[in-house]
């Protein structure tokens, strides 16, 4: 069995590597495309060396561009290569232009598509992610679902065929660097456990428009004066903040510099709870058993919040959000048991 795996971003690197691992376990070999959709990586990065992230066997140099440029691009390179490897299987990953591209290519030369990560859902629809999810359910064979609700989200599209829920290949990839998590910040900003808030925002709708970054800050300023919170702060936001003139707001915050994903992990993993708008930051909040306040309007992981683990505060509200007093139940196995990488691949060797 010949498997071809297209990735362009590094989140689909890391769940590739996970995926490769088990690939080799089974015997099964594994072509890997990169599209160059994103910048080169630092082969340095900690999940490259941790993973062995391999260097791929086809670069397609595409960069950035508009969004049908690059698309197009992608999918001129990648089906020379297709002719020429002629897989079994393509595999394809997430949300991306890339993730997209692959999955035409494979619909039209009739080679069953395999995309993980599928069944995710989020509003609103005309964002250009929520475009290549639901364009790449439809044309793939085999729908991996990270979560119960991601298959119900295909059924009631009426895509029942082919879809499985195998668990999310980043719980995987959580319990496989766990052993690894750093304290070096922990431990150096004298904190003490369960008693401060770990906080990141990056978002465009959040920090590039000045009046609704201000009323976050202003919230979570109101926050700071109850309880300590550690924001290490993204080189985007910080210049924002400067440039906005927000700095009166940071007074009673910890602010430091970014940190890389094994202490942030640490610092997750002994704090009280998160405030984030990041989609990765959210779920791996959940998989540390921390419950987190999401600065979006609507989350892709929109399990999280329904069972009301998570909550959803669109700047307003974040102090009342933080400062819940509803207890919740550890809302168990919403993303499978770490084994999705394995599950993945056997429901492939069938």
């Amino acid at each position: 069995m010949k498997v071809l795996s297209l990735v362009g971003a590094r989140p689909q690197f890391i769940k590739e590597a996970v995926l490769h691992k088990e690939f080799e376990k089974a015997g099964i070999q594994e072509i890997l495309v990169h599209s160059g959709q994103h910048y080169d990586f630092n082969m340095s990065d900690v999940f490259f060396q941790v993973l062995e992230i391999r260097k791929p066997d086809y670069y397609l140099s595409v960069g950035s561009g508009l969004h049908g440029e690059m698309t197009g691009k992608i999918m001129i390179e990648f089906e020379k290569i297709v002719l020429e490897e002629k897989p079994d299987v393509i595999l394809v990953y997430g949300d991306t232009n890339t993730t997209l591209a692959g999955a035409i290519v494979g619909a039209k030369l009739k080679i069953p598509v395999a995309h993980v990560e599928a069944g995710l859902r989020q509003e609103p629809k005309d964002m250009p992610e929520e475009i290549n999810r639901v364009l790449t359910d439809r044309v793939s064979k085999y729908l991996f679902c990270p979560t119960k609700l991601a298959v119900e989200n295909l059924k009631k599209e009426g895509i029942e065929q082919g879809v499985y829920f195998v668990g999310d290949v980043m719980y995987d990839l959580f319990l496989m660097m766990k052993p690894l998590f750093k304290y070096d910040v922990y431990e150096a900003a004298g904190l003490e456990e369960g008693k401060y808030i770990v906080m990141t925002l990056h978002r465009d709708f959040n920090v590039d428009n000045k009046e609704k970054f201000e009323k976050i800050l202003k919230e979570v300023a109101k926050v700071a004066e109850k309880v300590k919170v550690v924001f290490p702060v993204h080189p985007r936001t910080r210049k924002r903040i400067s440039e906005f003139g927000l700095d009166e707001y940071l007074k009673d915050i910890l602010v430091i510099e970014p940190i890389d994903y094994l202490n942030l992990m640490g610092l997750v993993e002994k704090s009280w709870k998160v405030i984030t708008d990041s989609g990765g930051l959210q779920k791996e909040a959940y998989f540390a058993g921390k419950r987190a306040v999401v600065v979006m309007p609507d989350s892709g992981w929109r399990e999280l919040v329904e069972t009301g683990w998570n909550i959803l505060a669109d700047g307003e509200g974040i102090y009342d959000a933080v400062f819940s007093t509803e207890e919740k139940p550890y809302p168990t196995g919403l993303y499978g048991n770490g084994d999705a990488g394995n599950r993945i691949v056997e429901i492939l060797k069938q």
